[in-house]
């Protein structure tokens, strides 16, 4: 007998992969439509939870780097996982929505597109500025680079999640342009 856990995830797995048949057993998710819809929506939430979780443990770091360039700044391991760990749910969110998950506009209007670009392109001010100071203040004040290794590997989590951000924006950049066509194909 198959478990209410059970009944979800099928229906879940039928969403993704858009074969949704007719549920006999409580699932009322609606139509396939509005079911890629809530994963669509789901995963949008994902991402910008993510996203916000990220800034939010950079922004100390980045303070630090603006009012002490050219020292050394160490981020603690916490802090390293943390940003590590939301960068990978925010690709992981992102990437899944892009291979399986078409952009759902849940309403019309041109206003609110253009609102979402702004939001979007206004989402990545911050890992644009995160860049900025980083390599064209900071690194120039230092007396000596850290090890090469330690260097590296620092500078691919840094792109790793500039690149994130950068999904991020191209996400709701993609939903305001849905948002806005859908009205203009009215």
């Amino acid at each position: 007998m198959e478990t209410a856990f059970e009944r979800r995830v099928n229906a879940l797995d039928a969403v993704v992969n858009g074969s949704l048949a007719a549920t006999t057993r409580g699932d009322h998710l609606g139509s396939p439509i509005r079911q890629r819809g809530i994963v669509y929506l789901g995963l949008l939430a994902v991402q910008t939870a993510a996203a916000t979780f990220m800034v939010w443990v950079a922004f100390p770091l980045f303070q630090q780097v603006i009012a002490r360039p050219g020292e050394l700044q160490e981020a603690g391991l916490r802090d390293q996982v943390a940003i590590i760990s939301a960068t990978l749910v925010l690709h992981c969110a992102y990437w899944s929505r892009y291979r399986w998950i078409a952009v759902q506009a849940p309403i019309h209007s041109a206003f609110v597109g253009h609102v979402i670009q702004f939001a979007g392109r206004a989402s990545f001010f911050f890992g644009g500025a995160v860049f900025s100071a980083i390599f064209f203040r900071h690194l120039p004040e230092l007396d000596a680079l850290p090890a090469p290794g330690q260097a590296a590997i620092k500078g691919l989590i840094l792109m790793w999640g500039l690149f994130s951000l950068f999904c991020y924006s191209l996400e709701l950049d993609r939903l305001g342009k849905a948002i806005e066509q859908a009205r203009a194909a009215k």
